[in-house]
């Protein structure tokens, strides 16, 4: 319980824990994390808002960005519900735990809580600085972290097996030609999901693969991918085929060249 409110308490107001799923959900994590510091404000515990906001933020950015650095495969196959609810859930249960009892005694000492207007007004505020918040980093993403506009990439399969490319350095249908070759090889098959690069150096088509580091010096591993150059070379005679093998997807950093 709450100490007795003085005059300038009362004429403040909180949100409930009842506010935070419509807040959450439409908001995201900013208008979730401010109305949890708000209620601490009122509270008198200004700490414990000042974390709270550290934490949003904080959140706020890791949650996006993941969404924004991880590969669009892994992104497009994560059901669009599924991230609203898990920080609706994580938020109630913030406001439920830490703050559940003083709310009740707040009413109790005649404190009054938002009407619905201002509870969805503060969800949409919170949609509105989110969406720019991820439209501003998506830019910035693509300029700095790609550096280059014509970086793109097709999708193959119904595992969507994905072919990275650059659409000044290659024509679509050698895209196109190349996945068939992968297809036939059964380098792209229905049991994982997989991706690669491929880059046109002269007439020689490059393909480059992430691996594990210990594929890197064992035979065994390094035969299969030898044995993919070959069968690739029996479909592009005229194309000389390079296998490039890399750690965690870094194309400029080449652990193995096979050709």
């Amino acid at each position: 319980m709450i100490e007795q409110l003085n005059d300038t308490q009362k004429q403040r107001k909180i949100y409930t824990e009842k506010d935070m799923f419509l807040v959450a959900f439409l908001g995201g994590p900013l208008s979730a994390g401010y109305i949890i510091a708000e209620n601490f404000k009122t509270f008198n515990e200004t700490r414990k808002a000042q974390i709270t906001w550290g934490i949003t933020i904080v959140a706020t950015i890791l949650i996006f960005g993941s969404l924004l650095v991880l590969p669009e495969t892994i992104v497009e196959n994560i059901p669009k519900h599924i991230i609203p609810l898990i920080y609706t859930a994580i938020a109630f249960a913030i406001i439920y735990y830490y703050q559940k009892t003083k709310i009740e005694g707040y009413f109790a000492e005649g404190g009054r809580k938002y009407g619905w207007g201002r509870v969805i007004c503060v969800g949409f505020i919170g949609l509105i600085v989110t969406s720019l918040f991820i439209a501003i980093t998506t830019f910035l993403a693509g300029d700095l972290l790609y550096k280059n506009p014509d970086l793109t990439s097709k999708i193959y399969g119904k595992l969507r097996h994905e072919i990275y490319y650059n659409k000044a350095n290659i024509l679509e249908n050698e895209i196109d030609q190349i996945a068939y070759g992968l297809t036939e090889t059964t380098f792209f098959n229905d049991t994982f999901q997989k991706s690669v690069f491929v880059e046109k150096v002269n007439s020689d088509y490059e393909i480059t693969i992430s691996v594990v580091k210990s594929a890197i010096n064992n035979n065994e591993a390094l035969s299969h991918f030898i044995q993919l150059k070959n069968d690739l070379q029996n479909y592009y005679p005229n194309n000389k085929i390079v296998i490039n093998l890399t750690l965690d997807y870094d194309t400029e950093n080449v652990a193995k060249r096979i050709e």
